[in-house]
């Protein structure tokens, strides 16, 4: 059957959102004089950036501010509210985000196979979210669409978010990813468009820095933030970079308002949930992994709350599976579809960032695993310098642990019955928990290893301090007898009298060094000394190990 014939019998999507959510590691700079040290102030002080900061419906006038607004706020609980949203009316003190938006981006034509009619879908926003005190940005694009099959809709799903191709087919054509993307500006003119067919490009780029080359279009729309393995920021090692924490492919939220969603099959469900594209035209209607693996996959992946004729959104499904979360509805529920408190609203605010704060927090928790393995590759022992630069940086991991976990960490951030749900499937699929308790563990262990270097360095000052003491007590105990002096000099000339106290001191001084050099030796000889197994001949030899 032809494509075309395919997609006109396949059910339609009325209308598609797609939401690409995808974390990076902010990577860290040297700090200049008078430079701004937060990176959302070195992204706005770059002249010609395209990024400019979002005055939102919270910061902005009145006249911005929804009833959708106002259900996003109260959903959540107060301290997640102060979290994204701080506290106060002027400027929202003490939220823990900034966002950045381009507003030059307003198209994207897409190919998703060779042999697909290009698509033309609305960019509806491209945001960069920032975090006080968390080295990580997440990058948003959100993307819609009317009229297209179900088919389309899938392998729109699947290929969209992939960073660089994983691979070649025989013919040289990307696999799993797009097989053309064009950024457009709002009079339709490219602004960028992907390169993921110069498979030599990849290729020689991974051979020469070991890390993969992103694909123009999505390194174009990043911009001035670089690339950490790419020649450019190499060349820039003040700018902002940053590198793949996560998947290249991209975590992604997909809203689908079809005609008839009980028209649409299991095999159709399992692979709009899983995010594994349409599937071969001549096996329509199969599974895409086998039925064992997919035995639990309506209790795993399926919120059906609102799966049922009746209801406020009748014939509503969530399917999620911590990479994606996605939604699929009837069309002409004027509910499902209202912008403004229906589940389209929730779609695009409350789960939105309900999907935010959960890869918020695993890419955190990377970052925090990632900044470890550095701090331990760069360790080296011998050079006094680099141990206390890695001492440094494990306790700056460990405070920024800590702020992390008391302003960002939750285990519920809703009480709301669907939204509460939605998160914890999200978390339960990400293994957050688990995480978590893994990289707490790392950096305990660090923090302790720490601990227990400068407790044990003590330790060893003051057993040479007591050796001193020890030794030192015998001259001062000697010299000092009922107040003896060897030498009357009280009366002698001042000269005199400093010429001796020079010279006392000198060697006061030369013994007290070298007996600091000594002390380790001198302390076996003391605590051979005091054991009283040992013979005498045994002590002798101990005594005379001290200059050997």
């Amino acid at each position: 059957m032809p494509a075309s014939e395919s997609n006109a019998a396949s059910p339609r999507v009325q209308r598609l959102h797609q939401i690409l959510l995808w974390p990076l590691r902010l990577m860290p700079i040297g700090d200049a004089p008078g430079a701004p040290r937060r990176p959302w102030e070195r992204l706005a002080a770059v002249a010609d950036s395209p990024w400019r900061e979002v005055a939102d419906e919270y910061t902005g006038g009145p006249q911005n501010f929804h009833e959708r607004h106002y259900q996003e706020f109260v959903t959540f609980l107060p301290y997640v509210q102060r979290f994204l949203y701080g506290e106060g009316a002027e400027g929202g003190a003490g939220s823990g985000m900034k966002v950045f938006r381009r507003h030059d981006v307003r198209r994207l034509r897409v190919q998703t196979r060779p042999q697909d009619a290009p698509l033309l879908l609305e960019v509806v926003h491209v945001d960069l979210y920032f975090f006080f005190d968390v080295d990580v940005v997440l990058l948003n694009v959100e993307v819609s669409s009317a009229d297209l099959a179900l088919a389309q809709a899938q392998e729109l799903m699947y290929r969209l978010g992939r960073a660089y191709p994983p691979g070649w087919d025989a013919q040289g054509l990307p696999l799993h990813c797009l097989a053309q993307a064009e950024w457009l500006d709002a009079e339709g003119q490219v602004l960028s468009s992907s390169d993921s067919r110069e498979r030599e490009r990849f290729i020689e780029h991974v051979h020469r820095h070991r890390a993969p080359r992103l694909a123009t279009h999505w390194d174009w729309l990043l911009r001035p933030l670089l690339n950490h393995a790419s020649d450019e920021a190499r060349a820039q090692p003040g700018a902002l970079s940053y590198r793949q924490i996560e998947y290249y492919r991209m975590p992604m939220m997909a809203y689908l308002a079809v005609d008839e969603p009980r028209a649409l099959t299991r095999s159709d469900f399992v692979r709009l949930g899983l995010v594994t594209g349409s599937g071969p035209v001549a096996q329509e209607g199969s599974l895409p992994y086998g039925e064992d693996h997919l035995s639990d996959f309506e209790r795993r992946h399926c919120y059906d709350r609102f799966w049922s004729d009746g209801g406020a959104a009748p014939q509503t499904r969530y399917l999620c599976s911590g990479h994606a979360l996605v939604v699929v509805g009837r069309a002409d529920s004027e509910f499902f579809s209202c912008r403004d408190r229906g589940v389209l609203a929730q779609f695009r605010h409350q789960h939105f960032l309900i999907f935010l704060i959960a890869h918020f927090q695993k890419a955190a928790l990377l970052m925090f695993s990632d900044r470890l393995v550095e701090a331990l590759r760069r360790l080296n022992v011998q050079d006094p310098e680099n141990v206390r630069r890695f001492k440094r940086a494990i306790r700056s991991a460990f405070e920024g642990f800590l702020r992390f976990t008391h302003r960002y960490w939750f285990h519920d951030v809703a009480e709301q019955a669907q939204s509460r749900a939605l998160f914890r499937m999200c978390a339960e699929h990400l293994g957050l928990d688990s995480l978590h308790a893994e990289v707490k563990q790392r950096v305990t262990d660090m923090s302790a290893y720490l601990e227990t270097d400068s407790i044990r360095r003590q330790a060893n000052t003051v057993v040479r301090l007591t050796v001193v003491t020890i030794f030192g007590l015998v001259g001062t105990i000697t010299t000092g007898f009922l107040g003896m002096n060897l030498l009357a000099e009280a009366d002698a000339p001042l000269g005199q009298r400093l010429l001796y106290f020079a010279a006392v001191m000198a060697v006061t001084l030369a013994l007290t060094v070298y007996t600091m050099v000594k002390s380790k030796r001198l302390s076996d000889f003391l605590d051979a000394l005091s054991d009283e197994r040992l013979s005498a001949w045994d002590k002798l030899r101990a005594f005379v190990a001290v200059w050997r």
